[in-house]
């Protein structure tokens, strides 16, 4: 398995992953955007990653895709540097698995090449956050040196706000 940046190549399995997760809940946020034009979808992505007409309160951000051969197994957006708003709820990383490669350990290893490329970004230290309830999430982050900073209550939610150190 390998980090990838996006490219036309996956989009059929792309397609499918989005039908996969039917109406769950699509994290990160990329996942939401609209595929229908497949090339458009990529276009945005790269310019999110450039930094090129984000919307207002967006900051950069690189979408990586985890692959096993064709396959996108899961998605993770690493964010460049933390405004106000993430910085409070958000934090540098998002990630999720596609539903059928849960439960192999794959979001521990997805965080680990994205906490990699957080530090060829010179990010350090990472801010990795997640909802009190996600225990999944909370056992990925500390299985990666998250060390628990703080709680807030953001809209509602309890999130827990962990630090990791990159590599």
């Amino acid at each position: 398995m390998q980090l990838v940046l996006p490219g036309i190549e996956y989009e059929e399995s792309y397609r499918e992953y989005i039908e996969e997760l039917g109406d769950e809940e699509r994290y990160p946020f990329p996942l939401d955007f609209d595929h229908s034009d497949f090339a458009a979808l990529l276009s945005k992505l790269e310019r999110f990653r450039q930094g090129v007409d984000l919307p207002e309160g967006f900051v950069p951000a690189t979408t990586y895709w985890l692959v096993d051969g064709s396959d996108i197994v899961g998605v993770s957006n690493l964010r460049h540097y933390l405004n106000d708003r993430i910085r409070y709820a958000g934090g540098h990383i998002g990630l999720g698995i596609r539903p059928t490669w849960r439960g192999r350990a794959l979001g521990s290893r997805l965080m680990e090449l994205t906490l990699e490329k957080a530090s060829e970004h010179g990010i350090n230290p990472v801010h990795v956050h997640c909802h009190k309830h996600n225990e999944p999430s909370a056992r990925m982050i500390i299985a990666n040196g998250g060390i628990l900073e703080s709680e807030i209550n953001d809209d509602g939610e309890v999130v827990q706000r962990y630090v990791v150190n990159a590599p």
